[in-house]
């Protein structure tokens, strides 16, 4: 076991401040992208690994990764398309059952955001929930639900998210040379079994729970206006804010890759699926970056992914449609975790149980 050094202490010091902070300082959750980039500048301090190169990085990646450019990109197409595709979606809400309508945004997105990307996707989604008659609660219920679907399929391809574009990078020579359709062929059935308990979840939680609080609609609608933002500096405010939570995770990244390398990738698979829960508020791409290897068995790397997938859910700063889908519709740090947490920790054990004590082999599905 590797000696802890005082760097690894200030560390775990500041990994506890993101885990807490943002759920008991008011201050700290209406400028979440603000303190997480003073904690990943913290932790790039004190790991001493300032340089040109690092701050270039950070200040490119949002934009090379295509995250800012999508979401900016997209913002003006629905705000100059917003009365097109307001009747596209009312059309579809008169014509057909409310419940039918949660589990095919849910499923659909979630099965489409490994081909339109992760952001897209996320992007389509609040457009869509900003439309549908629901109180405010549920819409955040649904919003999260849909955030773990789209998660998890954007894995099914390189093209989802910067996760599955790592892993099979990493992994495209021997022993696995990963294809294009590698991660899917691994994790297909788990994967599409999770996108489906999602789009269910959403029928019967969100879906049973919305006529009960119909009455709320009137009330609520003037303040989710308020937070959705409509204009055109809302536009672009969002993507100058995705821009700053994306960096912000970098230097994060970038500063915990002294404990992650030190610690994390030690253990067996069964302890790194559960370790991987630090994805709900560390960039999964960045652990992906440090965890995967073709040195690892092939049960170590579907733990691995399928921990840092579920795990990616559960708070805000996990995934970037976490990020987009909150910021889009104000959702704060508490009001995620309510249910994040619970249904990611669910969603983990069920997996776990599935993979490590039934022994099921996603590839071969028995």
């Amino acid at each position: 076991m590797p000696q802890p050094t005082t760097v690894d202490f200030a560390l775990f010091v500041i990994f506890l401040a993101v885990l807490i902070l943002p759920f008991i300082v008011r201050l700290v959750e209406h400028n979440l992208e603000v303190f997480l980039f003073v904690m990943g500048a913290l932790a790039v301090t004190v790991t001493g690994k300032w340089d040109f190169d690092l701050v270039q990085l950070a200040a490119e990646e949002p934009v090379q990764k295509g995250i800012v450019p999508a979401v900016l990109i997209a913002g003006l197409l629905f705000y100059y398309g917003r009365h097109w595709f307001e009747g596209a979606i009312n059309t579809i809400l008169a014509r057909v059952p409310l419940r039918l309508v949660l589990f095919g945004v849910t499923i659909i997105l979630g099965l489409v955001a490994s081909l339109i990307t992760a952001i897209i996707a996320s992007l389509l989604l609040v457009e869509i929930v900003n439309l549908m008659p629901l109180a405010r609660r549920d819409k955040i219920n649904l919003v999260i639900i849909a955030c773990f679907s789209i998660g998890l399929g954007a894995v099914l391809t390189p093209l989802g998210e910067p996760l599955s574009t790592i892993a099979t990078t990493k992994l495209q020579g021997p022993p696995y040379n990963a294809t294009f359709w590698y991660l899917a062929d691994q994790l297909g059935i788990l994967i599409v079994l999770g996108v489906a308990a999602c789009g269910l979840l959403a029928v019967f939680y969100v879906g049973g729970r919305s006529k009960a609080r119909a009455a709320q609609l009137a009330v609520e609608a003037v303040e989710l206006e308020a937070h959705s933002g409509s204009g055109l500096r809302d536009v672009i405010m969002r993507a100058v804010k995705v821009y700053a939570f994306v960096a912000a995770l970098f230097l994060l990244g970038a500063g915990m890759e002294v404990i992650i390398s030190k610690y994390f990738i030690q253990v067996p698979a069964t302890v790194l699926y559960w370790v991987n829960m630090v994805s709900a508020i560390l960039d999964n791409a960045t652990l992906t970056a440090a965890e995967i290897g073709p040195s690892l068995s092939q049960s170590q790397i579907n733990a691995a992914l399928m921990g840092l997938l579920v795990s990616g859910g559960m708070l805000i700063p996990g995934n970037i449609p976490n990020i987009i889908a909150a910021g889009k519709l104000g959702i704060t740090s508490g009001e995620w975790a309510r249910l994040g947490l619970p249904l990611g920790i669910a969603l983990n054990v069920i997996y776990f149980v599935t993979i490590f004590l039934l022994g099921f082999n996603p590839r071969l599905g028995l």
